[in-house]
């Protein structure tokens, strides 16, 4: 058995349904073994034998490989519900595999393909209805350091252990600050719930997984070196920020040409400004924005750089192009010339950042990576300016720098779809 943080139900499960091989089972009964059945029953049994069932037998269970990998990677991170992954997931798969099919002119069968898709699709619903359903299992915690503070809103179900044991619970969840000073006692329970096959987590991957924020308390504990980003996913995905803005330019250029013009028209002054920002390893760069306003600055002034709540120095224009985040298309151009990403950190203005790392400690390991046009603060919080809510979005571009990867990216990318639809968070 597995155990997953289900962090859009925020439960913690141990049960079948989160099974590797019972979910890889269950997904290719219905991908493979069940569309097989009916393709058989109709067109006789022979059929299974013709190289265009072969072929699309084969594209249904890669794709249904890649939904399940994906669909278990994306289900680690804070608030990501699996439901809501699913169709597209399974549908860029599908559509990828078919698409290669197409162009390298292999036969396939469009009926057998069809009833894949629609038979897979369904069982991946319910798949995830049956894991939300799973049995939840008890997180047991050792009463000392900060395991003794976990957060009642988290809506875990815990126990605190009262004495040294390991709980009778098959299915329980152990819970210590392994940086205490546990004790004799308590480290031989955890050695033998550990050599029983039971989890133990240290608190901090408990508090990160329900929070989707990494918090530094001592300078000790930071472990800086497992927060240094994977180099070789940075190589592969700045590659894909230079494919992306190839392919984007083209229709970027005709959208971004109207905008530039309905900004000269609403309001004196360039179309566009430039503003000078901290990026990638604390190198400063010029970030390129459309002018949302009608007083433009350097970054270098801490006060002016701060947009508040119903700043009178935004345009008209300025209010849609900042709640669509329109304003952030000629950042594409940093992105070709390696300023930037599309996901990343925000960058910050060259005054704020420089008074934010005066008060807040750490601040500048957020630049261990290329700053973006969104980010994993940005979906979660929105544009902020208090000093706390600046420590929160410290925690959560932490929680992006030490689990960047393809798959938060992709969740990020999602998000940031009902972003752009909501306005969440603009200023």
């Amino acid at each position: 058995m597995m155990y997953q943080f289900n962090l859009g139900e925020h439960h913690v499960h141990r049960s079948l349904f989160h099974s590797l091989r019972m979910q890889a089972s269950f997904a290719l009964l219905f991908a493979v073994a069940l569309p097989l059945g009916l393709l058989m029953l109709f067109n006789g049994s022979e059929v299974w034998k013709a190289l265009t069932t072969q072929t699309s037998l084969a594209i249904a269970s890669l794709a249904a490989g890649i939904t399940l990998v994906g669909l278990r990677r994306v289900s680690g991170y804070f608030g990501a519900v699996v439901s809501r992954w699913i169709l597209p997931i399974y549908g860029t798969a599908f559509a990828i595999l078919v698409a290669g099919l197409v162009f390298l002119r292999i036969p396939y069968s469009s009926v057998l393909l069809g009833i894949s898709f629609l038979s897979s699709l369904i069982s991946f619903y319910v798949l995830s209805a049956l894991m939300i359903r799973g049995r939840q299992a008890t997180c047991y915690l050792v009463p000392i350091g900060r395991a003794a503070e976990a957060d009642p809103d988290w809506n875990l179900r815990t126990i605190y252990l009262t004495y040294p044991r390991v709980p009778a619970d098959p299915n329980g969840i152990m819970i210590a600050d392994l940086h205490a000073e546990l004790g004799p006692s308590w480290e031989r329970v955890l050695t033998e719930a550990a050599l029983m096959g039971r989890p133990v987590y240290h608190y901090t991957q408990l508090r990160e997984a329900m929070t989707g924020k990494v918090q530094f308390e001592h300078f000790s504990e930071n472990s800086f070196g497992a927060l240094v980003p994977a180099l070789a996913y940075q190589k592969i995905k700045r590659a894909i920020d230079i494919v992306a803005s190839l392919l984007a330019l083209p229709i970027l250029l005709p959208v971004m040409a109207v905008i530039a013009l309905v900004i000269k028209v609403d309001s004196p002054g360039p179309a566009l400004f430039r503003q000078r920002r901290v990026g990638y390893r604390s190198h400063f760069f010029d970030i390129i924005k459309f002018r949302t306003m009608t007083v433009t600055e350097n970054g270098e002034d801490p006060k002016v750089s701060i947009t508040r709540e119903g700043d009178l120095r935004i345009t008209r224009v300025g209010h849609f192009l900042r709640r669509t985040r329109l304003d952030e298309l000629p950042q594409v151009f940093n992105i070709l010339k390696g300023d930037m990403s599309w996901i990343g950190p925000r960058p910050e203005a060259v005054a704020l950042s420089m008074d934010y790392s005066k008060g807040i400690p750490y601040y500048r390991y957020r630049h261990l990576v290329r700053p973006g046009i969104t980010g994993w603060a940005q979906v979660h919080q929105g544009h902020v300016t208090d000093i706390q809510d600046i420590e929160d979005k410290l925690s959560y571009d932490f929680y992006y720098v030490k689990n960047i990867s393809f798959w938060i990216d992709m969740v990020i990318a999602l998000r940031t779809i009902r972003v752009l639809v909501t306005g969440f968070g603009a200023k």
